[in-house]
């Protein structure tokens, strides 16, 4: 009778201290950990970092730009350059001197500035970057600096002991556009196919409006677990901004 107790008592402690966890990870509170005219980063879960920069257009003026870095075990993987090198440089010496970390990939999630404008920073710093393949023909194309390694369908990283991924849907916003995403934290960086709550349709010079709504639908499949989710710009929110694209893209 005594083990009886004493197991009981165990399971009873361990199911204790799991929803003590659950209950510290859902309540994490955002917090902005660096912050410049040129580049902001907020830390929104415990392992993973919103970066914001910025980019002058002629079109919607300085429009603030999202990019995310994912950690674990003192390595990063990092969704999409800052806007330009100087202020990739700021955040690459962020990560080194104060998260202590090893930068083990940059991945632009598609060919447009607000997502390899710094790629010269990360090869100079010998980070290596991937990107689709669509992305690496289109910087080609239009003159940038070209990612070094491509897929053609999907990719998965590792760092510190979890994995990444990038994944192309379909088109959108771009050709070529691709999502990421952290399943150790359920956190998706939709980029430029995903908007935040209530934000125009943006810049469309390189869209296909017809099949836009689509695709999200199919991002939308794949992750039904998915809590928290950046967009390209704007506020991170959680599955609603894949029902707000899907819904801005069918009201044509």
């Amino acid at each position: 009778m005594n083990l009886i107790v004493k197991l009981l008592v165990i399971a009873i402690v361990s199911i204790t201290v799991l929803g003590c966890n659950d209950q510290q990870q859902s309540a994490f509170e955002p917090k902005v950990v660096y912050q410049s005219d040129d580049l902001v980063v907020t830390q929104i879960t415990e392992n993973a970092y919103q970066h914001v920069s910025y980019l002058q257009t002629n079109d919607f003026g300085k429009v603030p730009c999202n990019g995310l870095i994912v950690r674990d075990n003192n390595e990063v993987i990092i969704f999409d350059t800052p806007t330009n090198d100087k202020s990739s440089e700021t955040l690459i010496k962020w990560i080194k001197e104060t998260l202590h970390c090893k930068i083990n990939a940059i991945v632009p999630t598609h060919f447009h500035n607000d997502c390899l404008g710094g790629l010269k920073a990360f090869e100079d710093n010998g980070v290596p970057s991937y990107s689709y393949f669509k992305t690496v023909e289109l910087a080609k194309e239009n003159d940038l600096v070209v990612p070094q390694n491509s897929f053609t369908d999907s990719l998965t990283l590792k760092v510190g002991n979890q994995k990444v991924m990038a994944k192309y849907f379909g088109e959108g916003h771009t050709i070529d556009n691709v999502i990421g995403y952290f399943p150790a934290e359920n956190i998706m960086f939709g980029g430029c196919l995903i908007k935040e709550s209530d934000a125009t349709k943006g810049y469309l010079g390189d869209a296909n409006i017809e099949e836009w709504s689509n695709t999200v639908e199919k991002v939308k499949e794949a992750y039904p677990q998915v809590k928290i989710i950046i967009p390209g710009h704007g506020a991170y929110g959680n599955q609603q901004l894949l029902d707000y694209t899907i819904q801005l893209f069918r009201n044509k």
